[in-house]
C-alpha cells in the first residue's frame, strides 16, 4: 500500500561543547547573556520527520512516498533519497530558501541549546495531496502550520485514512483546530507530554478523543506504549535497546512501525509491539537514519523480544 508522508525534510547539525554550560552562564548576567562555546566534534545528519519515517519504512518493505518542501541547499539531501531509491516526485524545492534546520550544542550534561530554522518547510501549504495517486494511507506529521492544516483536510476530502501525529508541532494550533484535526483523522499519536498538552488544550480526556478516532496512540518512553481503540486499552511493552546512544528519530521510527501494521492489516497488539521494537533498534544508533536491518533480522527480533512472530 502506497503510504504518503507529509512532514519535514531537514538537516540536524549536532556540536558536543566539551564542558558545561553552567561554568559560562552567569545566572545572574543572563540579561546581557554574551556567550561562544568552542565545539570540536560537529557532525550533520540527515533528518525531518518525514525523511525519518519514509526511512525505517522503506526497510520494511513498505511504500513510502515523501511530501515535502525543501530549499535551494537540498542537494545532498536529494542525493541521499536517491541512493536510497525513496522517489521524490512530491519533494518541491522552494527558491530563496533553506532546507528546514536545527542546529544543536550539547554539553557534557547532555543539556541542549537549540536553534530551529524552518526555512522551506513553511512553504509545506505549496504540496497537495490530490496531487497524488494511488495513496492508500497517509502521515500529517510535523511540518509547516498551514500545510499540516491543509493536508489533514485533503486526506479528509479524499477519503485517505491517515495518522495525525502533530508532534513539536502542537503547540501552534488552537483546541478548536486541534479538535478538528482529530475529527478528521483516522489515527492520532502523541507522547506522553504531548497527550496532557492535547487535553489541556482541548479539554478532552485521551479516552474521550479516542472515541473520534479509530486509534489513539500515546507513547510513554522507557514505559512502552499505550493503544486507545475501540473502547479498550492495549498496554504495549518497551523492547530493552542494545545500548541507549541517542533519541533522536525514535519517535518516527515508532510511527512507521504503525503505519506498516496499518497497512498490512496488522491487530494492535502487533502493530504497537512493531513499533516499539523499531524504536528500541533507532536509539542504538546516532541520527534518525543511520540504523539497519533487514526483514528476516526484524522478524528474529521480534520473536526474541515477544515470543513470536510479526508476519
Amino acid at each position: 500500500m502506497r503510504t504518503l508522508i507529509c512532514g519535514s525534510i531537514a538537516y540536524d547539525t549536532i556540536m558536543v561543547f566539551r564542558d558545561r554550560f553552567r561554568n559560562h552562564i552567569l545566572p545572574d548576567r543572563l540579561h546581557i547573556l554574551n556567550v561562544a562555546f568552542l565545539v570540536p566534534d560537529m557532525r550533520r545528519e540527515f533528518g525531518g520527520c518525514a525523511g525519518n519515517i519514509a526511512y525505517t519504512l522503506n526497510l520494511l518493505g513498505g511504500e513510502p512516498l515523501i511530501m515535502a518542501t525543501v530549499g535551494d541547499d537540498s542537494q545532498p539531501y536529494a542525493q541521499r533519497l536517491e541512493r536510497l531509491r525513496l522517489a521524490q516526485d512530491h519533494v518541491r524545492r522552494i527558491p530563496d530558501t533553506f532546507t528546514a534546520q536545527a542546529f544543536i550544542t550539547t554539553d557534557l550534561d547532555d543539556n541542549q541549546i537549540t536553534a530551529f530554522h524552518p526555512g522551506a518547510m513553511n512553504f509545506s501549504h505549496h504540496n497537495h495531496v490530490h496531487e497524488v495517486g494511488n495513496v492508500g494511507l497517509g502521515i500529517v506529521a510535523p511540518d509547516g502550520r498551514e500545510g499540516m492544516l491543509q493536508h489533514a483536510r485533503e486526506f479528509d476530502a479524499a477519503g485517505i485514512p491517515f495518522i495525525f501525529d502533530p508532534g513539536q508541532g502542537l503547540p501552534m494550533f488552537t483546541g478548536e483546530e486541534l479538535l478538528e484535526f482529530v475529527r478528521m483523522a483516522t489515527y492520532v499519536t502523541v507522547n506522553d507530554y504531548e497527550g496532557e498538552l492535547l487535553q489541556e488544550r482541548t479539554g478532552r480526556r485521551l479516552d474521550e478523543l479516542a472515541k473520534l478516532v479509530s486509534a489513539l496512540v500515546v507513547t510513554l518512553g522507557a514505559r512502552g506504549s499505550r493503544v486507545y481503540a475501540k473502547g479498550q486499552q492495549i498496554d504495549i511493552p518497551c523492547v530493552k535497546p542494545e545500548e541507549v546512544v541517542d533519541p533522536t528519530g525514535c519517535g518516527d521510527a515508532f510511527r512507521a512501525g504503525l503505519l506498516y501494521g496499518i497497512a498490512a492489516g496488522l491487530d494492535w497488539g502487533l502493530a504497537g509491539r512493531l513499533a516499539s521494537l523499531l524504536g528500541a533498534i533507532k536509539v542504538a544508533r546516532r541520527g534518525g537514519q543511520n540504523h539497519h536491518f533487514t526483514r528476516d533480522e526484524i522478524a528474529a527480533r521480534f520473536k526474541e523480544a515477544f515470543g513470536t512472530r510479526p508476519w
